[in-house]
Parts: structure tokens; C-alpha cells; sequence
């Protein structure tokens, strides 16, 4: 596909800019004492019984760990251009699920139906779809090495 060089550099600026986001989310999770996402789960205004369940006592450890480093890795992904296209998607999943624990579908602070998360969905699909880490990133460099 070809692509013009303020196109490209669009897309690896939105790529790296995204990934600080969900790096910085990540490790200020991790690096937080005590960081749960109780109180979010409890807190959800769409679909309560799925996120009660997500924080029971012998699921809120996983949860916990897959959110604070999903999004860590996600991050790194991002900023690296390192396997985009896989990381793309469970982060949309996580976006998703933040969507729903954060707002009364279809009922959002700043308006209706769409609030942040759904903006980071739609980037995401836009980094999935012109496959963004070829742009700049490893996965370029992999795809250079790759004699099949």
C-alpha cells in the first residue's frame, strides 16, 4: 500500500502517542501499592453482574494483573512498532470492557455513546487495519527479514 510521508508519519506519531498513554496507565498501575481495579468493578453502571464477578476474590488477582500489564505491554507494542497488529486487539477488548465499567450505556459524561474509550477503540482499528507498526517500527524490520 502506498503511503505519502505525512502519512506516515501521522500514523507513527498517533502509534507512539497511544502507546505512552497506555505504557504510562500501565506502570502507574503496577508501580502504585495497593492499585486494584475493585473499585472500578463495583463501580460499573453497565453490564454490574459481569464486572462483580470479574472482582471476586479468586479472579480480582488475574484481573488486576492482566489489566496494570495488558496495558503495559500494549504500551511497549506501541511505542516499539513490535507485533501491532496482535496488540491492537486485546487492547480494544480493554477498552471496551473500560467503556462499560465507566458509563450508563448508552449514557456518557461528556455526551452520548462516545467517550474516550471509544476513541481509543477507533485508533487502535486504525493502527490494526494499516497494519502501523511497519510504519517505522519493528515489525517493518521484520517484515524486511522475512524470505517466504
Amino acid at each position: 500500500m502506498f503511503m505519502n510521508t505525512l502519512q506516515k508519519k501521522a500514523f507513527f506519531i498517533l502509534r507512539v502517542l497511544l502507546g505512552w498513554v497506555f505504557l504510562y496507565a500501565g506502570l502507574a498501575k503496577i508501580f502504585t501499592p495497593g492499585w486494584s481495579a475493585a473499585g472500578l468493578l463495583h463501580a460499573a453502571k453497565t453490564f454490574p453482574a459481569l464486572y462483580a464477578w470479574f472482582s471476586t476474590p479468586g479472579i480480582l488477582p488475574v484481573v488486576n494483573f492482566l489489566n496494570a500489564w495488558g496495558l503495559t505491554l500494549l504500551g511497549v507494542s506501541l511505542i516499539l512498532g513490535l507485533f501491532v497488529r496482535w496488540s491492537t486487539i486485546p487492547g480494544m477488548v480493554l477498552m471496551l470492557l473500560y467503556y462499560f465499567a465507566d458509563n450508563a450505556f448508552p449514557s456518557v459524561p461528556s455526551g452520548f455513546i462516545v467517550d474516550e474509550h471509544v476513541i481509543y477503540i477507533a485508533a487502535l482499528v486504525l493502527l490494526f487495519a494499516f497494519n502501523a507498526g511497519k510504519i517505522w517500527g519493528i515489525d517493518g524490520i521484520l517484515g524486511k527479514t522475512d524470505k517466504r
